[in-house]
């Protein structure tokens, strides 16, 4: 008989739920979020188990990658047909969490999460922290233009960032009472920002390093933080059958409701990853309303910004180069000026 491990985990702890084929407990149990405690409390059972499941969240990696060392069949579920499932269940707690993860495991009710690798990890860290230094830098600056601006002192409305402090300290070393106040914020923004720009260097440099990325960036629109984002969320682009199946999993396709003899298209699903979204419709904007060179997919952009709006164009332009780079990858050829998007 075929035993399924259901783990319902926290930061500090996991609840975990051994069910047989017919849904029946078997064990339960409150262990610490280690791999290693999680695999002898297994090794206790008295049956060998067919395969251990938990949603997507935090600790995913860890777990999935440290489980598999230890021989075991992991798979990582979508953490929102999880909790729909879980929502029907009377009481919520992570015994019964761990149950229902269980028997969702059992009836195969759910869509497997692809584990991305370390190497796509280690990128997604390091955008990711690039990302949020540049945000507190321009976080502390909007600080300082608060703060003169109760002194009376107004900046123009457009500084670039590596020429604000060279601007403000000479406006404030007069008065030694706002000194004392936007000083230390310039100090920090200072730190900060050379920070960003090392990070900045440190991506830029892995992106001309790749050559997948460098095949990206042949395409109007898409720079090297561009193409280093989609690639380190894409991961494998194997795992996709379709290259229309990208957009949509980044959630730049529509919904769909239809009931009856109600068929109603909606805005875009907004699904998956938030950075990769935002990272696709920067590059579409950019190459509606920067590049200069021509191409099909620019030309057919613009006719749509004229019968649909900017915004719509946009977010169809985004849609076409996530399949586009996707295709692009697969191939592997570079962009050419008449190209319109994969059709695969």
């Amino acid at each position: 008989m075929d035993y399924f491990v259901g783990l319902d985990v926290s930061l500090r702890s996991v609840a975990l739920c051994i069910v047989d084929a017919r849904g029946k407990v078997c064990m339960e149990r409150e262990l610490p979020c280690e791999v290693d405690d999680i695999a002898d409390c297994l090794d206790t059972f008295e049956h060998s188990v067919e395969r251990i499941g938990f949603e997507a969240g935090a600790l995913s990696q860890h777990l999935f990658f440290g489980l598999q060392d230890k021989g075991f069949d992991i798979v990582c579920m979508e953490a929102r047909q999880v909790s729909a499932a879980l929502s029907a269940m009377r009481n919520k707690t992570d015994k019964t969490d761990a149950k229902g993860i269980a028997q969702i495991l059992r009836t195969g009710w759910f869509s497997p999460v692809h584990m991305k690798s370390r190497e796509a990890h280690g990128l997604r860290a390091l955008l990711s922290t690039r990302k949020a230094l540049l945000k507190k830098t321009m976080d502390l600056a909007n600080e300082v233009r608060g703060l003169l601006k109760i002194f009376g002192v107004r900046l123009p409305r457009t500084v670039k960032h590596g020429s604000f402090d060279g601007l403000v300290r000479p406006m404030i070393e007069m008065d030694e009472v706002l000194a004392h106040a936007v000083v230390p914020l310039l100090d920090a923004r200072v730190v900060l920002f050379q920070h960003y720009l090392e990070l900045d260097r440190r991506v830029k440099n892995a992106a001309s390093q790749d050559a997948v990325c460098m095949r990206m960036m042949t395409v109007p629109g898409v720079g090297p933080i561009a193409a280093l984002t989609f690639k380190a969320a894409v991961d494998d682009p194997k795992r996709f059958k379709r290259s229309r199946t990208v957009a949509a999993h980044f959630g730049l396709t529509p919904r769909r409701y239809q009931s009856g003899e109600h068929d109603n298209p909606g805005r875009i699903s907004k699904a998956g990853d938030q950075n990769v979204r935002a990272t696709l419709y920067a590059a579409a904007n950019a190459l509606l309303m920067r590049t200069m060179a021509g191409s099909q997919i620019k030309s057919w952009g613009m006719r749509l910004m004229r019968t649909k709006g900017r915004r719509r164009a946009v977010v169809a332009v985004a849609r076409k180069l996530a399949v586009l780079l996707h295709r692009m990858w697969i191939d592997g050829t570079e962009f050419r000026q008449e190209q319109m998007g994969a059709q695969a």
